[in-house]
């Protein structure tokens, strides 16, 4: 009965952190694709890092908030104090893990619960940056050269002749890539039969 108790109230934390940690993910996307339409290669690159600072500490919001909601429960059911509640919630949360303060046994599953919750809440957030930061790299580099940059001209550019430079002799315009004539084949050694 006492596992079962334990198991229940896992169950519910992990399932509203998890409902916490989508929303506020599918909030910061919705806000990522607004700024990403609008253009992020005009941010610059002052533009660029106070965005992410911005989707970090929206974040780092995010995390406390679970925090709390775990804070609430130890608070209610398992701990004398807000402080004590929250101190063990943020270290577990973080897997930090001091050991200074404990559950009592009937709740000392919740602990690693809240601590596996954690890294994987955690592991979300720093996927959505990445992907934020990826998509700003990839912005820039798209971005338009500075003016006053000369384009280099390409070797094939060079070496192939525009159609109106080719003489009316010239048959190799007819014909189609890839397919030698027989002169050159017999002087490749190509097609013959020794």
């Amino acid at each position: 009965m006492l596992f079962l108790r334990q198991a229940c109230a896992a169950i519910v934390l992990v399932m509203l952190t998890l409902g916490m940690q989508s929303a506020g993910m599918a909030g910061l996307i919705e806000w990522a694709k607004s700024h990403f339409a609008r253009g992020a290669q005009a941010l610059g690159p002052w533009g660029s890092a106070v965005l992410v600072v911005r989707f970090t500490s929206l974040i780092i919001c995010l995390h406390v908030l679970e925090i709390l909601l775990w804070t609430a429960f130890y608070r209610w059911r398992c701990l004398s104090t807000w402080e004590s509640a929250f101190y063990f919630s943020a270290t577990s949360y973080s897997t930090v893990g001091y050991g200074d303060v404990v559950l009592q046994p009937v709740w000392r599953l919740l602990g690693p619960v809240e601590s596996v919750s954690g890294v994987l809440m955690c592991g979300l957030s720093a996927s959505f940056l990445f992907a934020v930061v990826a998509r700003l790299i990839e912005s820039s580099a798209n971005q338009p050269r500075a003016i006053g940059v000369r384009r280099r001209r390409t070797v094939s550019s060079l070496d192939s002749p525009e159609p109106e430079e080719r003489s009316a002799g010239d048959d190799s315009s007819r014909k189609p890539p890839g397919k030698a004539t027989s002169a050159s084949a017999a002087t490749c050694g190509v097609g013959s039969s020794k």
